[in-house]
């Protein structure tokens, strides 16, 4: 359990409530995460800024939740992969696509979306320090040079909350319960 506060609206600090009404109203509850960003109120705000200023870019949902969900994958983000994992089946991502990316296996089927996969795994895990082969193999998949920094912010987004969550151990809520997801023993915070 996490030491740091879940804030609502009557105990968060003032700066903090509109963007956990926003939360509430756009995924209709204020996600556990953004209740422990919300004791910092700029942390808040800048991770909701952030987030939509990644809805801008060239990707479509589904591949934005690709994105979030392969980085939170390669941080091991209980949280996020969770959280990622339902919006990611919101945002019209096929089940067997959801599914390949938590376990951190190819995607079979579906070479672009595995070619996304590959790039955001290999990029998370080497902190940015991309194989000039794995940036050709990224711009075969159909993709662009400008998308593989749009990819940085994705993964900006993401290093703020992997952060807050492994920091805070942030509990999962419950409509996200059901996308309960551990590292698995060979990965590095799976004793923790």
């Amino acid at each position: 359990m996490t030491d740091f506060p879940l804030h609502d609206p009557a105990t968060a600090p003032e700066a903090a409530r509109p963007w956990l009404d926003r939360a509430a109203k756009v995924f209709g509850f204020a996600p556990n995460v953004l209740k422990v960003m919300a004791e910092a109120p700029a942390l808040l705000e800048g991770y909701m800024t952030l987030s939509g200023i990644f809805d801008k870019t060239s990707f479509s949902p589904a591949e934005r939740q690709l994105i979030l969900l392969a980085a939170a994958r390669t941080e091991r983000c209980h949280y996020c992969v969770a959280a990622h994992s339902w919006a990611a089946e919101m945002a019209g991502l096929p089940k067997a696509v959801v599914e390949a990316v938590r376990e951190g296996r190819e995607i079979a089927d579906d070479p672009r979306l595995e070619s996304l996969r590959r790039f955001v795994t290999h990029l998370v895990s080497r902190q940015g320090f991309a194989d000039a082969e794995e940036i050709e193999a990224f711009l075969a998949g159909g993709f662009t040079r400008a998308q593989a920094l749009e990819i940085v912010l994705g993964v900006a987004l993401k290093v703020m909350s992997t952060w807050t969550n492994h920091l805070a151990r942030t509990p999962l809520d419950e409509p996200l319960s059901a996308y309960a997801w551990q590292p698995s023993a060979g990965d590095d915070l799976a004793a923790e």
